[in-house]
């Protein structure tokens, strides 16, 4: 069927249908693909409202242009639809909804509770690790940042188990004063557990009442005249004063977030601050790609439901939420919040004294977030654009791939995808491939491996084509791109290979064009410094990806390549020969002897172990 033959969408039958209760709809266009998805407390009167012959600005009708067939579900109540809103939300992204890409799990403190010296980690994910933990913390640097903090005043140890529990003496941290060394009887179980309440206390944001326990303990060991210890205490003293004039405490306790929303006509900003015991942990900004007109009390109302009904594992909803622009379905939102986290969850939108310094220190910070943002988009449009004069293109292009190998002597090689768009860098498309079958070294047939995988999984449709592929290489890697692309008759897309110079320096580097000419592009080009900035994100995709693989092969046993050996014949023969050395080493006849080996098995294994 054409589209000419599709009958128009008829919304006034469709919507005597609908019932006057709460519920969710799902908009889709001729190709059955999912517009909009949105919730409503009277479905009848909220999908009426786009079908209306006024009031409806030009983006909601371009919307309303596309529809040809709507889908409702009925709740039991507006919290249910905004639940059901948001799971449909996060897994279809529809184009016409507003969609928080945010994929990552915040991060937290763990204090471990089941060790007789608990130690402080970074974590991240699934808290299935018994331990309090304590955040979230708005980003990795945050949390070692304070875990550097927590080395230094309380000397609480960061060290893996393994590693504790092997020590024979105090490693580098006892030497640096980062640790009292319990791992050597160096520290009294009773001071270490009192370090360790201390740390959980500054972690809670009773700074105060740490800094007044140390200054009695001082008071105290000066009296019995132990100046030593006294010292100790007076120095911790001293770090924990220099920590609240230099750390954002506020006298206030609390944990709160802060959700500033900033719109001019560049864009949109959203930031998040955390409060976490009355202390400020840092923010995260995040910058939205709307496509209806929306102001600060709608951005706000799509993206707090995403924030903290759809986030990834790890994410906590604080006991209240504070908001620079009132939300229109506000309680409804609350109650939503309040069903997920299992505590009631207050929003506040009318705020004064330290709340509302705070929300006008989130929203300074979303305004230079945003300029920033937007400036940085504007110099990658002038790049963009470089580059389309560069390469005599008669449109700026919107999506750019690069390819790269990387191996150590032809072990472990990778090949790295990655992909730009007029926004930079788009890591969710980004990939790496696993090159076998191939001589070591070969770095063409590693080439034409990854491009061939890649581009027949486009072919496909499992992805879209670039409107520029460059090759890190010279005319080899770039004669393997062109004969994929002419074995899967791919066309459209302007194939380069960026070949280094002579010296290897950068700004050096000759541009071949698939059909054309060998030229180079003088050092200052806006368009050359994107094609360098791709180049070198491929680049360090692929180092990454080969040396995590490298090291991961490097780790793996002997014996997990040999045929008939599974995971409970390894663990026997571990167990007996007490590691693989010492299996390795081994006779036939002591192979033989091990429980689930029989002679036969005991004959392959060894003739494997020993290339024969």
């Amino acid at each position: 069927m054409t589209p000419l033959d599709i009958s128009p969408f008829d919304s006034a039958a469709f919507i005597k249908r609908l019932p006057s209760r709460p519920g969710v709809y799902r908009m889709f266009d001729q190709e059955e693909s999912i517009l909009y998805v949105g919730k409503a407390k009277n479905l009848k009167n909220r999908v009426s409202s786009y079908f209306r012959s006024n009031a409806l600005d030009s983006k909601t009708m371009a919307l309303v242009s596309r529809i040809q067939n709507v889908e409702t579900t009925v709740t039991g109540s507006e919290t249910e639809a905004l639940l059901l809103e948001q799971s449909l939300i996060k897994e279809y992204k529809p184009p016409y909804n507003i969609v928080f890409r945010d994929d990552k799990s915040y991060p937290y403190i763990l204090l471990t509770t089941d060790d007789e010296y608990p130690r402080l980690a970074f974590h991240r994910g699934a808290q299935k690790k018994k331990g309090r933990y304590f955040g979230p913390f708005p980003s990795a640097h945050s949390v070692r940042d304070s875990l550097n903090i927590l080395q230094k005043v309380f000397q609480v140890r960061q060290c893996e188990d393994v590693f504790f529990k092997n020590r024979a003496r105090p490693c580098l941290q006892y030497q640096i004063k980062r640790c009292s060394g319990p791992c050597c009887d160096l520290v009294s179980s009773q001071d270490y557990a009192d370090d360790v309440q201390h740390a959980a206390m500054f972690l809670e944001g009773k700074n105060n009442a740490v800094m007044q326990d140390y200054a009695n303990k001082m008071e105290a060991a000066s009296d019995k005249l132990e100046f030593e210890k006294a010292a100790h205490y007076r120095d911790q003293v001293g770090h924990l004063r220099k920590i609240q004039e230099q750390q954002y405490v506020v006298g206030n306790q609390g944990d709160i977030d802060v959700h500033a929303v900033v719109i001019n006509p560049g864009g949109v900003c959203v930031l998040v601050m955390f409060i976490r015991g009355g202390r400020m942990l840092g923010n995260k900004t995040f910058f939205p790609k709307t496509r209806l007109d929306e102001n600060e009390s709608e951005v706000l109302a799509a993206f707090l439901p995403q924030f903290y009904l759809s986030g990834s594992g790890g994410r906590e909803t604080p006991p209240e939420v504070v908001v620079n622009a009132r939300i229109e379905d506000k309680f409804v939102l609350e109650e939503a919040l309040t069903s997920h986290s299992g505590r009631k969850v207050m929003i506040s939108d009318n705020v004064r004294s330290h709340r509302k310094r705070w929300v006008d220190l989130a929203m300074t910070n979303a305004e230079q977030s945003l300029g920033t943002h937007m400036a940085s988009r504007n110099n990658l449009q002038q790049r963009f654009r470089s580059l389309q004069e560069a390469l005599s293109l008669d449109e700026m292009p919107g999506r750019l791939e690069c390819f790269d190998i990387s191996h150590t002597s032809g072990e472990a090689t990778v090949a790295s995808c990655v992909v730009f768009d007029q926004n930079g860098p788009l890591k969710s498309d980004y990939r790496r491939f696993n090159i076998d079958g191939i001589t070591p070294g070969d770095d063409y047939a590693a080439m034409s491996q990854a491009l061939s995988r890649r581009y027949t999984r486009i072919k496909k449709g499992e992805g879209l084509l670039p409107d520029i592929l460059f090759i890190d290489g010279g005319k080899g890697q770039l004669s393997e791109a062109e004969k994929i692309f002419e074995e899967l008759q791919i066309e459209g897309v302007t194939l380069v290979g960026i070949a280094k110079g002579p010296t290897r320096k950068a700004g050096l580097e000759s541009l071949i064009l698939s059909g054309g000419p060998e030229f180079n592009l003088a050092q200052d080009n806006p368009g050359l410094h994107l094609i360098q900035h791709i180049r070198d994100e491929s680049h360090r995709f692929a180092i990454t990806a080969h040396r995590n693989r490298r090291g991961k092969k490097r780790t793996e046993s002997v014996l997990e390549g040999i045929d008939g050996v599974g995971p409970k014949r390894r663990r026997a023969l571990l167990r007996h020969f007490g590691g693989t050395a010492q299996v390795m080493s081994a006779s036939l006849e002591e192979l033989a002897k091990v429980e689930g080996i029989s002679r036969i098995l005991a004959e392959h294994i060894y003739a494997t172990l020993h290339n024969q």
